[in-house]
């Protein structure tokens, strides 16, 4: 399991980012306290809100999502 923190500034962010992760085969979480949500629904994305340190789980390797990562990362 990899673990990353990411912000997305607004909707179109998370459209960029459930799209790439909706591309990959295996699970892919992404939670804020105590809520998890499927990082492949829109809807469940951007439920948490924007300009909130959120974490992405994700259980399989997948280059192009890994990249996309990088434009959210939280240093």
């Amino acid at each position: 399991m990899t673990e990353k923190r990411v912000r997305f500034r607004d909707s179109e962010d998370v459209e960029n980012f459930v799209n790439a992760a909706g591309q990959c085969d295996f699970d892919i979480d992404i939670l804020y306290d105590h809520i998890y949500v499927d990082a492949k629904s829109f809807l469940g994305v951007i439920g948490l809100g924007f300009k909130k340190d959120l974490t992405v789980k994700y259980f399989g390797e997948n280059d192009k999502f890994e990249t996309m990562l990088k434009n959210y990362a939280v240093a």
